[in-house]
């Protein structure tokens, strides 16, 4: 996917960051130029008065101008929060159709993620890059060389745990669960049909994500998709154990044979891997 001496860009489209986080990025830039590739600061970073790092048309704009820049192999959003959606209006899908380019970016970008396929076609990778410095253990950094610029796959590499169901197969939609749930209504909420739904979390107990789900089974989503991918739910793993997410997907699922697999390898940990979103994943117990 790439090669030492690209030039990649890494960009804001949600909450902006911290001042504070200057350093992190900087060292973030070293890392990357360490591996041999060239980071691009988008000039909408860091919170102004309040948390947004420039208004959703700058930042929009600065997104497509990396789009457009042929020397820009590929685009990493480093942020989180909210506002991501803000920003979808000001892209220009036809021209991101027609010239595709590497998306990553996580939890709130979810609604970009989505909103690429479902307008472009386009495939994203929901994941974070800072997790290159989250990560002590060096994993993340041996996983992101082997597979962005090498030949192997580790970074995309899961293992997947069946709770119902034998076999699964389709085209991956879907990320952060609340974040997904913001397309609703909008001509960027995807096509569920046949598609495999993945869903992943940091924030939020027991009740708002029987919220989220029920959100979800009363659109009649669970009849579309033809089965469920679950990642990491960080509170409720941590206030109500592991596996309760699971329980509530398959009490609300249209039949007991219908598939639900779960990873620990996908969502908010430092060590979290790369799911492709609008690729076809085919997955056997």
């Amino acid at each position: 996917m790439l090669k030492k001496g690209d030039r990649i860009a890494l960009v804001v489209n949600s909450n902006g960051l911290a001042r504070e986080k200057e350093k992190e990025l900087h060292a973030l830039q070293s890392l990357l130029l360490d591996m041999g590739l060239i980071a691009v600061f988008s000039r909408y970073l860091y919170q102004k008065e309040t948390i947004f790092s420039g208004t959703a048309e700058q930042r929009g704009s600065e997104l497509m101008s990396f789009y457009q820049d042929s020397s820009i192999a590929a685009i990493f959003d480093i942020s989180g929060g909210d506002v991501a959606n803000q920003v979808l209006p000001s892209l220009d899908y036809e021209w991101i159709k027609a010239h595709p380019k590497p998306f990553f970016g996580y939890s709130d970008l979810t609604t970009i993620l989505n909103a690429l396929y479902e307008k472009a076609g386009s495939i994203g990778y929901l994941y974070q890059i800072r997790t290159l410095l989250w990560d002590e253990t060096g994993k993340q950094k041996r996983r992101f060389e082997e597979s962005l610029l090498g030949n192997q796959g580790s970074l995309f590499e899961c293992k997947w745990q069946f709770i119902q169901g034998h076999e699964l197969s389709g085209v991956v939609i879907g990320g952060n669960i609340r974040c997904l749930l913001k397309l609703a209504g909008t001509p960027y909420f995807p096509n569920f049909q046949g598609k495999l739904l993945f869903l992943e979390s940091s924030g939020g107990g027991m009740p708002q994500q029987t919220a989220y789900l029920n959100q979800l089974a009363q659109m009649g989503i669970f009849e579309q998709v033809s089965g469920i991918l679950l990642g990491t739910f960080t509170e409720l793993d941590q206030t109500d154990g592991r596996f309760k997410m699971s329980q509530l997907v398959a009490e609300m699922s249209p039949n007991a044979d219908f598939p639900i697999a779960v990873t620990s390898e996908i969502g908010h940990d430092a060590q979290a891997k790369c799911l492709i979103i609008g690729e076809t994943l085919h997955l056997k117990r």
